[in-house]
Formats: structure tokens, sequence, C-alpha cells
């Protein structure tokens, strides 16, 4: 099943359709921003529609738009970390726009273990499938969902 190159207005319209809402709540785990995380869906669409990738069937399509959406989400991070903010931006930041004390404790773990347990638990997917999704062994996956909520707890108990 060749999906690409990505020309026609229905495909591109159905691609956005179909997986901009789960983008955009992945992306927003690793950014706690709303407008950061529309920005790493939006750089991924475009890399998708400017690169010439074909994908085997939607399984692919959907793991290619995951990995690099963290990946954007990833750039983004970085960007923002390496720039110099006023007094009022941080206070700005430093208070959640929305959500909750687990949200932000997932927001709080390292990339690898975020977004894990965001697609194992606010997507419904398995060790197995995030490990096709994210192009890891399933073992990997696993480990990375066992540590990723022992740090989760840590957290939580901190707090």
């Amino acid at each position: 099943m060749d999906l690409g190159p990505f020309t026609s207005d229905e495909t591109i319209s159905r691609i956005v359709g179909e997986y901009s809402d789960m983008l955009l709540r992945l992306a927003y785990t690793r950014l706690s921003s709303v407008s950061d995380a529309e920005d790493a869906v939006q750089e991924a669409f475009l890399q998708l529609l400017t690169s010439r990738v074909s994908f085997r069937d939607a399984g692919h399509e959907k793991a290619w738009l995951i990995r690099t959406t963290l990946h954007r989400a990833s750039d983004i991070r970085r960007r923002a970390e390496g720039r110099n903010v006023s007094l009022e931006e941080a206070a700005l930041a430093a208070a959640p726009e929305t959500g909750s004390e687990l949200l932000q404790a997932v927001q709080a773990l390292p990339e690898k273990y975020s977004a894990v347990i965001h697609l194992h638990y606010y997507e419904g997917y398995s060790i197995k499938e995030m490990g096709k999704l994210l192009g890891l062994p399933a073992a990997t996956v696993g480990t990375r969902l066992a540590r990723g909520r022992e740090r989760l707890r840590q957290i939580l108990k901190e707090e």
C-alpha cells in the first residue's frame, strides 16, 4: 500500500483529521504548552508534505507521524531551554496552563519514559504496538514503561 507522496487534498485532509488530535496530545505531554505542541505537530505535517516518504500501510504511516512529532517536540524543547527568558515569561511558565498533578508529573519525566506512558495510558497502546510505533523492541518499551511508572511514583510521593 503506497500512501505517498502526499499531493492530493483528500489524502492530506484525511491524515490531518485522523491524527492531529492524538499527535497534539502527545506533543503537549512533552512541551507543556499548547502553542508549542501545535508547532511540533505542524512541523511534523510539513515534513510529511515536503519529504518523499512512502508508507507500506496505515500502521507505518501512524508510526512515522508519532516518531516525527516526538522528534519535533524534542527540537522545540531544546531550543526553548537554550534561550533566555524574561522574569515575566518565567513566572507565566511556572503557572500550569491546565491539568492535574498527574499530567504535570508525566511531563516532568524524561522523554523516553513520558512517551511510552502517554501512548500506553492516554492512547491505549499495548507494549507490542508501542514497540512497532517507536521502532523499539517490545522488551525495551516494557522496561521504559516500568521505569517510567517508578519515576512517576517517586515524583508523586515528593509532592
